[in-house]
């Protein structure tokens, strides 16, 4: 679209990419990130599918999406919409909230209560935080607003402890995970996971679609991307990213990459690098 536009920045102490955007009709294929994102729409309707649902998000709803979970967007009437957001690491995320707080449930895992929410605190929150982050404030405003954030968000959060039968299920899933995380560029098949799982292939999709909510294999594909996305934010050619990740040739890339992102590789590493792009393409 001839009006879309994006402005993209990575914070240098932190790496957290804030991201301010328009768009009009569609604006993402469906994808996961791998970090926790909040967010606040800033005009028009933002209309995304996530958790089995349909939301719209209008002028001031802050959004919330936890890391794996699939999302879309398009803009369902004229004018389409402005929004800001950025992402926190779920590690990153995980350890400081044992700084913030005395104790933690560490068998428990973190999980947004709700995916919009028009709460004034924390919307105020989101935005001071995303203004100190892209406009590189001082240090101490920076980390002061990040701090007042994930005291906002855990207000927003509840501790889920999962049932036996679920454990050993995500068990085999996080197992045929990790194996991908480490052989991300391999030429994998249903039938490794199923090796190194000590399962059947039928059990081991089962087990993995319950807990991430995807195929391995369109999983797979989602790794790969969020992998791209830091490859090339450190400055790496496409080509060799391409290359690197299993996929095909760099066009290939970088098709998925802008379903997914609206941005070609190309463009998202001159915005976190401002190196020129050398390669053929």
């Amino acid at each position: 679209m001839a009006n879309d536009w994006l402005e993209l920045r990575q914070h240098a102490d932190t790496g957290i990419e804030t991201i301010k955007a328009h768009f009009e009709g569609h604006a993402f294929d469906p994808h996961w990130h791998d970090s926790y994102l909040v967010g606040i729409t800033l005009s028009g309707t933002q209309q995304f599918h996530c958790r089995r649902e349909r939301h719209r998000s209008h002028p001031g709803d802050a959004f919330l999406l936890e890391p794996g979970e699939i999302h879309d967007g398009d803009a369902p009437v004229d004018g389409g919409f402005t929004y800001l957001t950025f992402y926190l690491d779920e590690q990153w995320l995980n350890n400081t909230l044992h700084g913030l707080y005395e104790s933690t449930p560490g068998s428990y895992s973190l999980h947004f209560a709700q995916t919009l929410t028009r709460e004034p605190q924390l919307v105020r929150s989101i935005g001071e935080t995303f203004n100190s982050l892209h406009q590189d404030e001082m240090k101490i405003v920076q980390q002061s607003t990040m701090d007042n954030l994930l005291a906002q968000i855990t207000s927003h959060c509840h501790w889920r402890k999962k049932l036996p039968s679920q454990l050993q299920s995500a068990a085999v899933a996080h197992r045929a995970r990790d194996y991908l995380y480490a052989h991300m560029g391999e030429n994998l098949g249903l039938s490794d996971l199923a090796r190194e799982t000590g399962t059947d292939r039928f059990t081991l999709t089962r087990c993995f679609k319950r807990e991430f909510h995807l195929a391995p294999h369109a999983w797979l594909i989602q790794l790969r991307l969020a992998k791209a996305r830091q490859m090339l934010a450190r400055g790496d050619q496409p080509v060799a990213v391409a290359a690197s990740l299993g996929f095909a040739d760099q066009s290939h890339l970088g098709r998925w990459f802008q379903r997914a992102y609206r941005i070609t590789p190309a463009h998202y590493r001159k915005l976190c690098t401002n190196l020129p792009d050398v390669s053929s393409k």
